[in-house]
């Protein structure tokens, strides 16, 4: 029996009394928009099977769309108390869910009547050009480096700032969503209370979008509006750099909770690595207060990106980062 034709894109199949969704040899931002759009009129179209496999067993490659898509169609699965499970995932998919987690999160099996999380270990998807550059990644690494000496010789004058203006740690430390919406620990000068986190509800979003930003967050401190207005408090990113997790030019790094507000189309922006600069930096920056300009910049980026193109970000950086007028995100 089939609910919906072979023709149509994720074609829906039971076998074995099981509703079985065939996906895609690619899951990219159009195939996910789409996946999104065909799973959830499945989930709202009534008496449901107590779970909804999905065959990605001709599925090639899947980008952060795909990861974005899923995440969307696994939770929309949950409220209606539907089990979704992945079936047949070939290396190239197992990469994804492994480097991302999420087959920790959804199970996964290689038969119709039971379910096991699985592990492969294969080489994750090349998303960008710019992802397996080893030019930028020496490029990252050396300046990385070069970055830390200079955090090194200010750390004690900014450490003893901020402790003076404001008791507390002296690192910041923020889950924020990486390549292919990995997560990762960023760190930075603290520049905001100690409670700052907690307080996040009480201050006014002057953004537009899923991004959180206010000209005036009464968090900051003093000490912590001079870090950010010279971007010293971003110093320390540089050992999430030479970590890897980072780049020195990339998009924005989002936190858990913007790209929990995430559509498809936008989780493009996270075929990427994130980076210290890029072009939300150096031609937003603090005056961006809509999301559809960062998520412009961003793809905007992936587009031009050469290693050319990334020293012209640096250097563009350099330039304007003690200007009156720039104020870090």
């Amino acid at each position: 029996m089939t609910i919906q034709t072979p023709e149509t894109p994720f074609p829906i199949l039971i076998i074995d009394d099981y509703p079985v969704m065939k996906m895609p040899k690619r899951l990219t931002v159009l195939e996910a928009v789409r996946f999104k759009q065909v799973c959830h009129q499945y989930l709202a179209s009534g008496s449901l099977a107590k779970q909804l496999v999905l065959d990605f067993g001709e599925t090639e490659f899947m980008d952060s769309s795909g990861v974005g898509a899923l995440v969307h169609n696994f939770k929309a699965a949950q409220s209606k108390n539907v089990s979704l499970i992945l079936y047949h995932t070939p290396p190239p998919v197992m990469a994804v869910l492994s480097m991302t987690g999420l087959d920790e999160i959804i199970p996964i099996t290689t038969t119709l009547e039971t379910h096991q999380p699985l592990s492969v270990a294969t080489q994750p998807p090349e998303t960008h050009p710019s992802v397996r550059s080893w030019i930028k990644r020496t490029i990252d690494i050396i300046g990385s480096l070069v970055g830390l000496s200079i955090t090194a010789i200010l750390y004690v004058p900014i450490a003893i700032t901020i402790v003076l203006d404001s008791p507390g740690p002296i690192f910041f430390h923020q889950t924020r969503c990486g390549w292919m919406g990995k997560r990762f620990k960023i760190i930075k000068f603290r520049s905001m209370c100690v409670n700052a986190e907690a307080l996040k509800e009480k201050v006014p979003n002057q953004a537009k979008g899923a991004i959180f930003k206010n000209a005036h967050d009464p968090r900051i401190t003093k000490v912590g509006r001079f870090l950010r207005r010279t971007s010293l408090d971003e110093l320390p990113q540089f050992w999430n750099v030479l970590k890897g997790e980072m780049s020195l030019v990339g998009t924005r790094p989002p936190t858990p909770d913007e790209v929990e507000r995430y559509e498809v189309p936008q989780w493009q922006r996270l075929n990427v690595k994130p980076g210290m600069t890029g072009e939300w930096q150096v031609y937003g920056r603090s005056r961006i207060t809509n999301f559809e300009q960062v998520i412009e910049l961003d793809l905007r980026y992936q587009k031009n990106w050469s290693h050319w193109y990334d020293l012209q970000l640096i250097f563009k950086t350099l330039l304007i980062v003690f200007h009156k007028n720039s104020g870090a995100a």
